[in-house]
């Protein structure tokens, strides 16, 4: 899954996009580099990034959603959003999955809007909002209050009739760096409810305060936490750079194990 932002405020400035030649460009390359979703957003979730409405999220992005789908009909496109105005139109747009942040929520529409939908819905945990969640986020024991989280939002998503369902644990989202490599190490417990796994670490802070750089020097560590994720059981990355993801991908899935 290929990282699109429509905004000027991504952490990692190379996934930065306003303009649509730049945007489709971008698209192009990132499908031609083995991405098979391209996962478009308009709000930034960074920690203490400034919420917009979603009038203005619905202005970034349904003019990025169109046009990559008319010219690359074949993608599969997600829309980064917790806004039910902004899934519903971006599946008529285009889209064909959700990608939620705040697991319904933000937004107490959106879980329905999903289900009216009958599209895949990428359900993830996050402690707190993104203006809150690095402050002081705690836990007794993090894999088993995540995954007792996602085990309860899988059933109420499944009492709503939303059947496709894609759980992430929400790295980096209310987590110190200590979490997230508690629950990388753990991944595997997150096979437990039998549904695809996405994992979520591109270029994030605990990457690279972790090696004392920065968001521009955090591609090396990416692959390397996502190539350990792959063997614990991901399913699918989410990432800013396609290409190193994929070789991941080919070089895991050549792993005999004995």
């Amino acid at each position: 899954m290929g990282i699109l932002n429509i905004n000027e405020d991504s952490f990692y400035s190379g996934n930065r996009y306003t303009a649509d030649g730049e945007l489709l460009l971008r698209a192009q390359q990132m499908i031609a580099d083995g991405a098979a979703i391209l996962d478009i957003g308009g709000q930034s979730t960074r920690p203490g990034s400034e919420v917009i409405s979603a009038d203005e999220e619905l202005a970034r992005v349904i003019p990025a959603i169109a046009s990559i789908h008319k010219i690359f009909p074949e993608t599969i496109i997600s829309v980064d959003t917790f806004y039910a105005k902004v899934a519903k139109e971006a599946v008529q747009a285009g889209a064909s999955i959700i990608n939620d942040i705040s697991a319904g929520s933000l937004d107490e529409e959106l879980i329905d809007t999903v289900a009216s939908l009958n599209v895949p819905y990428i359900l993830m945990h996050m402690q707190g909002t993104p203006q809150t969640m690095q402050n002081h986020p705690q836990y007794e024991n993090v894999c088993r209050e995540v995954l007792d989280f996602l085990i309860q939002k899988i059933a109420l998503l499944k009492s709503k009739g939303i059947k496709d369902i894609i759980i992430d644990p929400g790295f980096g989202f209310g987590k110190t760096a200590t979490h997230n490599f508690t629950l990388l190490n753990n991944l595997g417990l997150f096979k437990m409810p039998g549904l695809p796994v996405l994992l979520g670490v591109s270029r994030k802070g605990f990457i690279y305060r972790t090696l004392g750089t920065d968001a521009e020097e955090a591609l090396n560590g990416t692959t390397v936490l996502n190539t350990i994720g792959l063997i614990n059981g991901a399913d699918i990355l989410r990432v800013h750079d396609v290409k190193q993801a994929a070789e991941a991908i080919r070089l895991t899935s050549a792993i005999d194990p004995c």
